[in-house]
Formats: structure tokens, C-alpha cells, sequence
């Protein structure tokens, strides 16, 4: 059976799997490929480098099937979404602030706005701004998302009910096509998958974060600020980063605040960093990675997702 829903419809694509716009992961390449495979690829374009725009704009642009770009909304402006619509993307997905300064631009353009929420007051903001697609994100997320979140199962119904009939994206946790076939059951017109994809022959993820991702379990990852702290960055507090293990999340858990007055300790991560002994970055990871164990292109994992949700959804019809 066809997989049909609102979100298909809306950008005509086959399957209702969309590529979560990672920064430093999500880049053209993966964007295309998801894109090539049925699903639809959003390029992770983060707080809008323009070099960076410049390289991998051009290579989803070229694929002739529907595609988008994804920004964080607290950290890039105006100028980068206006840079990333002069390529003519189907959609634009806005994260993790107000989305409220780029909607009109967007719908100008005649691209549809995607906005991911973590909570019922962003989806309700969201809805008010004239959101296309609305994501909803639950704490089981690798990367950034909510410090008083909820988990995927209970928050997709509640914002399906809440932004009807505005269609709605699950994400969190999503791993497989049983996850897919659940965000269905759920309400949701699809699914927004991300660690599964980093860990596909696309990805810009480093080598040795892949093999982590596929050697790694759900019960090694935990959500914490102590990494943004320690390598200064500027995220919002309301929102904390899951991840695997490292050597600060041992040293610092619970030390936040200690953490933050500590000039020396954050220097000594940059140092320890530059050397090598200490990933450079965290390593963004969802609780969904004990399904994940190969790697495989993203266009063959976007038609296998696929048929496992046809598949976990015809044997629930024959109960």
C-alpha cells in the first residue's frame, strides 16, 4: 500500500520521511539523496554561513525533486533564508526560536514554512505565524531540543489536535520504519528522522561519529547543557543537547552553573580539543540508536524505511 498523506501531497513526494536539517551532517549531498529516494531532504544550514550555503546549495538544487533547508531561528537572519530562497527550495523549516521575522519573506517566495516546536506554547506560535508543516520533537531527539520537553509518544498527539488541520512531522527517536509506521498512528502525516540518516554514505558526519552512532545504545546518551557550556556556545538555556558520552559531561554533570564561572575549565576543553583528546564537537545522538547498525545510502534507507512502516502498518490492520 502507498504511504499518502497530507505531507506527500503538499510537496509531492512518495514517502512521508523528511531529513532532519543536522548541522554539520545534513549537507547537500544527503539532502539530494533523501530527496532522489522519495523522501524530502532538508539541508542543514544551521546559522546560515554563507561559504557554507555557497558549496551545498547548488548540489541539492541540481537533484529536480523537491527540497529544503533548515535554519535555527535564534541564531541565523534574515539575509542567509534570503540567500538559501534565491535557490528556489520547496519548503524552509525554521528550529528553536521565533520564527515570527522570516515567515513572510518565506511565504513570498512561494516556499512552504516548516517550524519545528518543542513544546504546546511554540506549537500554538507556531500555528499563529501560518506554519505549512508543524514538527513536533520529543526529548528523545539527539541534538538540541527541549530541557522540559516531552517524549515523543505522548507530545505528537497532543500537537495533532492542537494545530489541525495544519499537517504535523513526528520526530524523536525515530529510527526505523516502525517508528515511521507509529508517527502515522499517532496522527502525524510523517516522520523528521536525523541520527538514523547520519549514519549513511552521504553524511557529512565524522568517521569516527558514525562508528559511534552504530556501536553506540540509547542507554549512552543523556541530555545536558554542560557541552555548550564548556565549548561556549551560544545556545538558548531553554534548550539542551543529546548526546553520547564525554569526558566533560563526567567531570561537569551538575556543575553547570560552576562550569559556566570557570574560564580555565573552558579553556581546557578548547585545549584539550585542539590536541585530540576530547571530540571537538558532541556527539549528537538520539536514544533511537540501538536500531541503527549499518550504513547504507540515503536513498536506500529512505525506500527501506518505507516499506518496514508498509509493512508494520499492514500487519497492525490484520489484528
Amino acid at each position: 500500500m502507498a504511504l499518502s498523506t497530507a505531507f506527500t501531497e503538499l510537496f509531492g513526494v512518495q514517502h512521508p520521511i523528511a531529513l532532519a536539517p543536522m548541522g554539520g551532517s545534513a549537507g547537500g549531498a544527503l539532502a539530494a539523496a533523501v530527496s532522489r529516494g522519495g523522501g524530502l531532504g532538508l539541508l542543514g544550514a544551521g546559522n546560515g554561513d554563507r561559504g557554507w550555503l555557497a558549496r551545498e546549495l547548488p548540489i541539492v538544487a541540481e537533484t529536480g525533486k523537491p527540497w529544503g533547508v533548515g535554519f535555527l531561528a535564534w541564531a541565523t537572519d534574515v539575509g542567509a533564508v534570503e540567500h538559501a530562497l534565491e535557490h528556489s527550495p520547496r519548503a524552509v523549516m525554521l528550529s528553536f526560536g521565533d520564527p515570527s521575522p522570516f515567515a513572510d519573506r518565506i511565504r513570498e517566495a512561494g516556499a512552504s514554512l516548516i517550524i519545528q516546536v518543542t513544546d504546546l506554547d511554540e506549537a500554538r506560535r507556531a500555528v499563529d505565524v501560518g506554519a505549512d508543516v508543524i514538527v513536533a520533537q520529543g526529548t528523545e531527539s539527539g541534538g538540541h531540543g527541549a530541557r522540559r520537553g516531552r517524549s515523543t509518544l505522548p507530545f505528537v498527539p497532543a500537537v495533532v489536535d492542537l494545530a489541525a488541520p495544519v499537517p504535523v512531522l513526528a520526530a524523536g527517536g525515530i529510527a526505523d520504519g516502525r517508528g515511521v509506521a507509529a508517527a502515522l498512528a499517532l496522527g502525524a502525516a510523517g516522520a523528521l528522522i536525523g541520527t538514523r540518516f547520519q549514519a549513511t554514505t552521504e553524511a557529512l558526519a565524522d568517521p569516527a561519529t558514525i562508528k559511534a552512532i552504530i556501536e553506540g545504545g540509547g542507554e549512552d546518551t543523556e541530555r545536558s547543557s554542560v557541552l555548550d557550556i564548556a565549548r561556549g556556545s551560544q545556545w538558548p538555556s531553554k534548550y539542551t543537547a543529546r548526546t553520547l558520552g564525554h569526558p566533560y559531561l563526567d567531570r561537569w554533570r551538575g556543575r553547570e552553573a560552576e562550569l559556566a564561572a570557570d574560564a580555565q575549565a573552558k579553556q581546557d576543553y578548547h585545549d584539550a580539543a585542539a590536541r585530540g583528546d576530547v571530540p571537538s564537537l558532541p556527539l549528537w545522538a538520539s536514544e533511537g540508536i540501538d536500531l541503527i547498525n549499518d550504513l547504507p545510502t540515503a536513498a536506500d534507507l529512505v525506500a527501506t524505511l518505507a516499506a518496514q512502516a508498509e509493512g508494520a502498518l499492514g500487519r497492525a490492520g490484520r489484528r
